[in-house]
């Protein structure tokens, strides 16, 4: 079995860790094509319910009428 042959320091694995937590973003937004809300891609509008041109999600506003 493998076994490191000195322990790794703080200091080194932080430098490590250090790039990848810089690198976090915002989640890209868009605005829906069909109410014009901003939505999060590739996600469904919470508002109207459509996704890429058609209905996936029944809402509120729809259960009520």
């Amino acid at each position: 079995m493998a076994v490191p042959k000195s322990r790794v320091s703080h200091a080194r694995s932080h430098k490590r860790k250090s790039q990848w937590l810089g690198s976090a973003t915002a989640p890209q937004m868009t605005t829906c094509s069909h109410c014009g809300e901003v939505i999060m891609n590739y996600h469904a509008c919470p508002e109207c319910g459509f996704y890429k041109g058609r209905k996936v999600v029944q809402t509120k506003e729809a259960e009520e009428e």
